[in-house]
């Protein structure tokens, strides 16, 4: 568990330059957009939680257009495992089925969100909560998914959905009257059902709709890695391209470069991978020429 650093090292004269370093940051962003995806360690421990409700805030006192897309695996395991259920998934996405579906609903539409939503407000900031229903916010449609073996094999994952349009007019309505919209990833379809969708494709379909300036994503790891385990902090969309294909990118980091490389590739400036787990991590991504993760340039 992280514990707040002691600052009473660093004079105020030394405080006001690094203040003044993050000016030219402040100014080249101000106004922009930026999409979070909130998820990992950042979200489950407490002092990580306050930090990344303080940095959201700071961001839009900047004059910055934060918006929160939010996952929730482990709470969703949680709620599942109390009424005797167990999470199952095939090739990386969960297997919903309507019961599990009235879950996914509570835990993030409600208990996730409305956490999200207090952290933010505590933190001085004005939040409000969304899924996909509000405003018409998220259309989707049933997910067919291809067996990664046999192309001729489709899985039945039930409730999975994906997205076939975002409608961003009720985020843009919220962020010009200084509030900072928290989405839940839940999308509706034509006949009113629901659909869970992963989060990270939610945040970089979202990121691409509003043209953002940034999308950032936290994860439990540094960054992007090469096969030795190094940080790559600066990339372009044709070098993770060939990472892809040598395999130097596999598994759970699949579905999130995926998203992040199409966002790159659709508009969105630049993508950051960033560590959760570092306190205020998103603020030295964002103010400082300090790496803390792998940014993705669409050029």
């Amino acid at each position: 568990m992280t514990t707040d650093p002691d600052l009473s090292h660093i004079t105020p004269r030394d405080q006001a330059e690094i203040l003044a370093q993050a000016l030219p940051y402040i100014r080249k962003f101000h106004g922009k957009t930026l999409v979070i995806k909130y998820g990992g360690n950042a979200m489950t421990d407490p002092a990580l939680q306050q930090d990344f409700a303080e940095d959201v805030v700071l961001l839009k006192l900047v004059g910055m257009n934060p918006i929160v897309v939010h996952g929730g695996g482990p709470q969703i395991d949680e709620a599942l495992a109390k009424i005797g259920k167990k999470g199952t998934f095939i090739q990386g996405m969960r297997v919903t089925d309507e019961e599990t579906m009235e879950v996914v609903e509570w835990v993030l539409g409600g208990q996730v969100q409305q956490d999200i939503v207090g952290l933010i407000n505590a933190a001085g900031g004005k939040a409000v909560g969304l899924t996909g229903w509000d405003g018409g916010l998220i259309r989707a449609r049933k997910l067919k998914m291809t067996d990664k073996d046999n192309p001729e094999l489709e899985h039945d994952i039930g409730s999975v959905g994906e997205i076939t349009a975002i409608d961003p007019s009720v985020v843009k309505a919220l962020q010009d009257d200084q509030f900072i919209p928290v989405i839940s990833p839940i999308g509706f379809g034509e006949n009113n059902e629901s659909y869970n969708i992963n989060a990270d494709l939610v945040a970089a379909k979202l990121a691409t709709v509003l043209k953002a300036e940034k999308l950032v994503m936290l994860t439990n790891i540094r960054g992007v890695l090469d096969k030795n385990g190094e940080l790559l902090a600066d990339l372009t969309a044709r070098e993770i391209d060939a990472l892809f294909a040598d395999g130097t990118i596999s598994g759970g980091m699949l579905p999130k470069i995926a998203g992040a490389l199409d966002a790159a590739k659709s508009g969105v400036n630049a993508v950051h991978i960033i560590d959760g787990r570092v306190p205020h991590a998103m603020l030295l991504e964002i103010l400082t020429d300090q790496a803390y993760g792998t940014m993705i340039r669409s050029h």
